[in-house]
């Protein structure tokens, strides 16, 4: 059964910004005081890039994973002094923050996560990213299952990058609901097309926001684009940052777009139970 839609317009944050590599602690400064700044400006959600928290440098990833890496409990909290700011931004601010970390498990797997502080200020490893790419392989095992965020009767699929990138991770997200789907990232520089074309189309695909946060500036070979974004149902930018520079994009999301939207564009209801799995051959 498909959940209904939410009672009350959400305002969130997407946020662009760049972060030191290793410095675990400052940057969870950096978030808290980029998270009140969106407070400030009414969020009520605020999403920050990918492996924000250690930032996304592979080479200080691999050199020092006790000082970039959070460790989380068997019930999937995290307690750790340097997140202190950060929680006391979500507290303070009655905000829910979706931000990237480097996790590791009571079992022993190292994972690119959607960290969600919640209101209360408890931090979460909520999400692992499933889709793992090029190199992160190497020093990450990728997630187990999908993940969807509550936040009041909004429901949030969650997805971190490349995840991004298949059609089937965003509407698994759908299948199970959700009104919209956040995604913390990290862009390359060189890669504005597909960045600003995939998460347009999950947001077409399943009617349904779209939520992009994404890394900014930096040094190359790890030089990201910015270009964070808010989409509505129908993939249009609601706010969109430009490809350099830190930025805060808020935006409402309307609980009415949604369901003209969905009423309009009935896709999810019109889908296939095979969706084209079983095809002719014709020869030419």
């Amino acid at each position: 059964m498909t959940p209904p839609a939410p009672a009350a317009p959400l305002t969130v944050a997407a946020v662009q910004a760049d972060s030191v590599p290793g410095d675990l602690a400052g940057n969870a400064v950096a978030a808290a005081r980029l998270t009140g700044r969106a407070v400030a400006e009414g969020a009520r959600v605020v999403v920050l890039p990918e492996l924000f928290l250690p930032a996304y440098h592979p080479p200080t990833l691999a050199a020092d994973p006790a000082g970039t890496d959070l460790a989380a409990a068997g019930d999937g909290t995290v307690d750790d002094a340097r997140l202190d700011p950060l929680r006391a931004a979500a507290r303070d601010g009655a905000a829910v923050v979706v931000v990237g970390a480097a996790v590791r498990h009571p079992d022993g797997r190292r994972t690119i996560s959607a960290l969600v502080v919640d209101r209360g200020g408890v931090a979460h490893a909520a999400y692992d990213k499933q889709q793992l790419w090029g190199d992160e392989r190497a020093l990450f095992q990728p997630g187990r299952c999908g993940a969807t965020l509550l936040v009041d009767d909004w429901r949030f699929g969650l997805g971190i990058c490349y995840d991004g990138c298949f059609p089937e991770h965003g509407r698994a997200a759908a299948a199970d609901g959700a009104h919209g789907y956040l995604c913390p990232s990290g862009y390359l520089a060189g890669s504005a097309h597909r960045r600003d074309l995939y998460y347009a189309a999950r947001a077409l695909d399943n009617t349904m926001f779209v939520v992009f946060a994404n890394a900014v500036d930096g040094a190359d070979p790890w030089r990201f684009n910015g270009g964070a974004a808010v989409y509505d149902p129908q993939g249009r930018p609601l706010a969109r940052g430009a490809d350099t520079g830190e930025d805060v994009l808020v935006a409402v999301l309307d609980p009415a777009v949604l369901v003209d939207t969905r009423a309009e564009h009935s896709m999810l209801a019109d889908l296939p139970a095979d969706a084209g799995a079983a095809r002719g051959a014709l020869r030419g």
